[in-house]
């Protein structure tokens, strides 16, 4: 029976209706289920031509980029394109005062000037492969979820090694369809990507977090990387003997533009999505767990965009850290208008109830399915209680940067007599250098007001329970006065100075110790973390591994009750494939948005005084003299466009491709209205923004004048 079942829902899941433009999809799978679809809408390629094994294909020109991003290959020299918030974090760390290549942008002139980032990589896709048999060909009904887990385990470890045996490639297996279907990812992995060009953040972060999200837009959202191999064109870490890597596939840059209605597809690697889930979750997202989040990451941007304003030095510090607090607050701020908006809620309470009507109409689908829906909401009654403590914890008390001092500190409060002075003398070292880096981008005066406002925030919000002995230090010792307390602490800690860490490592001894964890900022992480783990955590996984086992049959039993309708699996940061046409849309009654913006826009918003809007001089001199070379269109320069494509976080820096296979541009966000499409897609509000990449091309030959790198690619007309 088991068999028979497993069969069935390998045959139903990928099942496609001519729905919207709503869908990830694997590429593995174009061919039998997409494809026509596809070319109905313009497509002029096949599906070989997206995802091959045996031959070069468009999968082999995007990578991962870093560990969240996608990029797109672009010349035979291993020029790679991403976005300019994808490459923020390297372009940052090879900033200064001296050198702000934030502010000023940067170009290298020859390969020689090109900038070495450690740490980071480009992920490159050789094959993926459905394993669902073999991995669950053991795996029966009436085993508990550990039996079944370790099975799964053990077999992925088989799988993992057989495709890889022999080979430089590393590969992972994931699940899809909450559990119900898993695949294999073959990956070659590339280390030595090297920074060739960023605009200034007046251009690659125009209208920075004012805009984010938002729809019309001007941003130049684009940075250059150049992938390098060694002399066998493998992958190697950086060296200076390292040559350019010349890829299986490089994307052709189309310089026609696009029109309304042109077909336009994306390819990369969409973060996360939920788009299954049940009423009794996204009510908990809509109404306790967003609210709370956004209030927190607020009072957090209000602490740093106070002190960023005062100071240069400030800002370059802390501007990459800003834009990754501010970009969720800005999303589930969308998203939960958008829920609401959709009443996402009731739609999925009237799914529920037709499933629920199904569940009941045989007895053997009763006996299946007929308690999931009961279950779920006792479930849920209790995660929401634990996921709100949670989300005070992740999202309030270890997002202070003392707390993450701490943490990486912790190790040290592990030794004891028996640990050998080699032993101590390495974590030392490794703490001596991350003790460096780290306080680069440290400013105490935003880190105390956080500190404080945090706590204040947790108090106010927190069941009584889960306040620890800090708390009631305060409420006693302090009569409630954070702010007392808070001087306290950052006259005392360590953690709070770089060089009261640098002192404390130089002596440090087993009798070292006893100061490390009687620090006040170590003692209150200390009592969280065991409150956590005593009151939370175990309660909280037990509760989340029961909803993961009602996720696998409520997906299921969707799938029986309506197998003709559209089933695509949820992103989980695998290479999928979303489609559809350039498009407007109109966001609330009486106004539209056109699909299209240009470098008008741009001057209409400029503004010397606001930082995110101070136009560069030497691009308003481009625009005076409408000097916009082979990149303008009928005397204009457009910069940005919109579509219906489905993507997500994770599709930053994906490339966005026309109906013959050729670049468009980079797709960098979703406008506001559409952010909820992680959990519920609107075909008329959920729009793709896209940088033209003839505005990118613009900036690199005209403003940068690195023409060489667009010589470097190849263009078609």
């Amino acid at each position: 029976m088991k068999k028979i079942v497993l069969l069935y829902l390998l045959s139903v899941f990928f099942i496609r209706v001519a729905l919207a433009d709503e869908g990830m999809w694997l590429p593995l799978f174009l061919n039998k289920y997409n494809i026509e679809d596809m070319q109905k809408k313009g497509f002029k390629l096949t599906a070989e031509d997206i995802y091959s094994v045996n031959n070069a294909s468009l999968k082999d020109a995007v990578p991962i980029f870093g560990r969240g991003c996608t990029s797109v290959m672009v010349s035979n020299e291993g020029l790679l394109l991403t976005n300019h918030h994808c490459g923020y974090g390297q372009i940052q760390e090879h900033s200064s005062v001296e050198h702000d290549y934030l502010t000023n942008g940067f170009w290298a002139m020859n390969k020689a000037q090109e900038l070495p980032n450690p740490g980071l990589a480009v992920t490159f896709l050789v094959r993926m492969e459905d394993v669902t048999e073999q991995l669950l060909s053991d795996v029966t009904d009436e085993m508990s979820e550990e039996q079944r887990a370790t099975i799964i385990r053990n077999k992925s470890a088989e799988l993992i090694n057989k495709a890889v045996i022999g080979t430089h490639y590393k590969a992972k297996i994931k699940p899809f369809f909450l559990g119900n279907r898993y695949f294999l990812f073959v990956e070659e992995i590339f280390t030595d990507v090297r920074l060739v060009g960023t605009p200034p953040s007046a251009i690659g972060k125009f209208g920075g977090d004012t805009d984010n999200w938002m729809w019309p837009r001007h941003t130049g959202d684009f940075s250059v990387f150049r992938v390098y191999a060694d002399k066998n064109n493998k992958p190697a870490d950086y060296s200076q003997d390292n040559v350019p890597y010349k890829p299986k596939k490089f994307m052709k840059v189309s310089m026609k533009g696009v029109q309304q209605g042109d077909f336009t597809m994306v390819l990369g690697y969409p973060g996360t999505t939920q788009e299954y889930l049940p009423s009794y979750a996204v009510d908990l997202i809509e109404k306790l767990y967003n609210p709370h989040k956004i209030a927190l990451r607020q009072k957090r941007i209000d602490i740093m965009n106070f002190e960023m304003e005062k100071s240069p030095a400030v800002r370059i510090q802390y501007s990459a850290k800003y834009a990754g607090v501010s970009n969720s607050w800005k999303k589930w701020i969308g998203e939960s208008r958008g829920l609401k908006r959709l009443k996402a809620v009731e739609k999925k309470q009237l799914l529920e109830k037709n499933f629920q009507a199904w569940a009941d109409s045989k007895p053997e689908l009763k006996a299946k399915y007929g308690n999931l829906l009961s279950e779920y909401e006792k479930n849920y009654a209790e995660i929401g209680k634990f996921q709100h403590i949670t989300n005070f914890i992740i999202e309030g008390i270890f997002s202070i940067e003392a707390i993450s001092v701490v943490r990486r500190f912790e190790i040290l409060s592990e030794i004891n007599s028996e640990t050998t002075k080699e032993h101590i003398d390495a974590d030392k070292k490794t703490l001596l250098t991350w003790t460096d880096d780290f306080f680069k981008d440290y400013y105490q005066p935003i880190d105390k007001k956080t500190f404080e406002e945090i706590l204040k925030m947790y108090s106010k919000n927190v069941d009584s329970k889960y306040k620890t002995a800090t708390f009631q230090l305060i409420d006693t010792k302090y009569k409630g006065d954070f702010n007392k307390f808070t001087n306290f602490v950052y006259e005392k800690s360590i953690f709070v100075s770089k060089q009261k860490l640098i002192d404390f490592l130089s002596t440090f001894s087993h009798k070292s110790v006893k100061k490390l964890v009687s620090d006040p900022i170590f003692v209150l992480f200390l009592e969280i973390r065991t409150m956590y783990i005593n009151e939370i955590d175990a309660k909280y996984v037990q509760l989340q591994n029961a909803v993961n086992v009602l996720d696998r049959k409520y997906m299921q039993g969707l799938i029986e009750m309506n197998p003709n309708k559209i089933y695509y699996p949820d992103a989980n940061f695998t290479m999928r494939v979303s489609y559809g046409k350039v498009d407007d849309y109109m966001p609330k009654n009486g106004v539209k948005y056109l699909a299209f913006t240009t470098i008008d826009g741009i001057i209409e918003k400029d503004n010397p005084e606001i930082y995110d809007y101070d136009v560069p001089q030497k691009l308003k001199q481009l625009y005076e003299a409408k000097d916009y070379g082979k990149y303008g269109q009928n005397g204009q320069m457009n910069v940005c466009f919109t579509a219906s494509n489905h993507t997500t976080g994770g599709n930053s820096g994906s490339p966005v491709i026309d109906a013959n296979g050729n670049l468009l541009g980079l797709n960098f966000d979703r406008n506001w209205e559409g952010t909820m499409s992680d959990i519920m897609y609107d075909p008329e509000q959920c729009r793709n923004i896209t940088l033209d990449i003839r505005y990118a091309l613009f900036i690199i030959d005209k403003f940068a004048g690195a023409g060489h790198l667009v010589e470097e690619m190849e263009l078609v007309y």
